[in-house]
């Protein structure tokens, strides 16, 4: 049994959970697989005044010795983008035992990190009889940094009582971030979902970082620590012990480019909370403009240059995993259109990209497409003519003709340009980050290796199944481990702005490319 729902509307989630603790025993806990979060709450950093100080909160994990700091390492850096990404930046990281008074130091230069800030620590707690391990407490620490200057690269170092980055003998673990230009200018970013812990995901990383991408987008699962992925207290194999790897894995990137992710049915970890997602709460700190932050917290949006980017939650509106159907009750659809006619109105956003989970349209043979999500969402990327869709949840790389009405409206082939004020709209599944690969159905067509074909047979997960479809729309399938890399490139009003689009491999080669382009406001 819950919260009860009278109660669970007026409480926060560390509220929720501190109640549950209360009111049943240990044993009933680890019985009933019950997890549990404590916070701390921290400051910003706001230059030139002083930083919040942070305020211990109730406790609602086991008390664990701290050791002396000295002895221990921050590990797993992780950086995200605040509401604004001109002015805020989030610095997250962790470190594997209970430290005293962790902070962050930050300034223009290596060698002037005076400013010192304290930090936010949220404790998760995993009792042994959930999953894999046995008692399991991760300390998952943040920073929330505001008033920052636009376009401006910033030093920081990461530590804690006995840890001082500030050293000279630990000045190689400083980090460094570069906040969005405030006016248009050419950027990179990069993408993928569906990553884990493997070798495979560890190379597309390297590469990524080579890519020089001002952020980076995750389209989810994330991790895997629930290898399953119903989103069910009965799912098997969980191991929250993988996300000190996978933070480890990803450091070398994500210590430096905002890591932005959406969340997949492998992120519904439901041991933590009634929407799976207490266990993300804990690990990360994303924009909070979202519709919905007590079920939704991977639903956000934010503008770098000339490009709005919105993060969605399919788990909502997805009939394949149905364990959070509905949890939203139709706000995040409303949400959504609400922000597509913001940023299309907007005269400083010329593309909106949409990225998520569950795809909109592939012909993979495991998950093909999401009938909730062409049911919901497709309509509101027509009527609002978004520039690019990227999904993940199919361990593969497969892209589109344009689309519109659900159906083909162009053709576009390897190197063509897509117009979508009047073509229609573009989907990527690029879901080859790392775990194993799924197949397709049709014969694999790639750059330098193309093979087109009429139709292709499928399927799209519809209210009570699979429905079988033959379609036209699939142009470019490609098997083997990959990411996306998406050049933006403003011009003056009235002139074509562009998307550069790119399916790099594992390899470095490189397997598709298109262009997006629109008039400039």
């Amino acid at each position: 049994m819950g919260v009860p729902e009278r109660l669970a509307e007026r409480m926060s989630m560390a509220e929720q959970h501190e109640y549950l603790r209360a009111k049943f025993s240990r044993r009933t806990m680890i019985r009933g697989g019950a997890v549990t979060l404590g916070a701390v709450a921290g400051g910003a950093f706001v230059p030139g005044a002083t930083a919040q100080a942070a305020v211990p909160a109730a406790r609602t994990a086991p008390a664990t010795a701290s050791v002396d700091g000295a002895l221990v390492a921050p590990f797993g850096r992780h950086l995200a983008y605040g509401t604004d990404p001109r002015t805020e930046m989030t610095v997250s990281w962790q470190v594997p035992v209970a430290v005293k008074k962790p902070f962050i130091r930050i300034g223009a230069h290596p060698t002037d990190l005076s400013r010192k800030i304290d930090a936010e620590v949220r404790t998760l707690f995993t009792p042994a009889g959930v999953g894999a391990s046995g008692n399991h407490t991760q300390y998952y620490v943040h920073v929330k940094l505001s008033r920052l200057k636009p376009g401006r690269t910033y030093y920081y170092g990461v530590g804690h009582q006995g840890f001082d980055p500030a050293e000279a003998h630990l000045l190689g673990t400083l980090g460094t971030f570069t906040t969005a230009p405030a006016h248009k200018a050419p950027f990179t970013f990069t993408a993928f979902g569906d990553e884990g812990v493997s070798y495979h995901g560890l190379a597309n990383n390297s590469l990524l970082l080579g890519q020089n991408p001002a952020f980076h987008l995750h389209a989810g699962d994330i991790a895997y620590a629930d290898p399953s992925g119903s989103g069910q207290t009965s799912d098997t194999g969980f191991d929250s012990r993988i996300w000190d790897q996978f933070l480890a894995q990803t450091e070398s990137v994500a210590k430096s480019v905002p890591w932005m992710p959406a969340y997949g049915n492998h992120d519904m970890e439901a041991w933590y909370s009634p929407n799976g997602y207490g266990g993300e709460e804990a690990r990360w700190t994303l924009p909070d403009n979202g519709p919905d932050k007590k079920n939704l917290p991977g639903v956000y949006s934010f503008v770098h240059g000339n490009t709005a980017v919105i993060s969605l939650d399919a788990n909502d509106i997805s009939f394949e995993i149905p364990a959070n159907l509905g949890i939203s009750g139709g706000t995040q659809t409303t949400w959504l259109e609400a922000q597509l006619k913001k940023y299309r109105a907007s005269h400083d956003v010329d593309f909106i990209v949409v990225f998520f989970h569950h795809c909109a349209y592939c012909t993979s043979t495991s998950h093909a497409s999401e009938g909730g999500v062409r049911q919901e969402w497709v309509p509101l990327f027509d009527k609002y003519t978004v520039d690019l869709v990227i999904n993940g949840h199919n361990h593969q790389y497969e892209r589109t003709d344009v689309i519109k009405g659900n159906k083909v409206a162009k053709k576009l082939p390897i190197g063509g340009t897509a117009y979508p004020e009047t073509d229609g709209v573009v989907y990527v599944t690029a879901g080859a980050a790392g775990r194993s690969l799924y197949a397709f159905s049709a014969p694999l067509s790639y750059e330098g290796n193309e093979h087109d074909v009429d139709s292709v047979a499928s399927f799209v997960n519809v209210k009570g199944g699979k429905q079988n479809e033959t379609v036209a729309w699939s142009r470019v399938r490609y098997l083997d481990y990959s990411f996306l890399r998406v050049d933006v490139t403003p011009a003056p009003k009235g002139r074509l702005a562009t998307l550069t689009v790119r399916g790099i491999a594992e390899s470095g080669d490189q397997v598709d490319h298109f262009t997006v382009a629109r008039r400039a406001k």
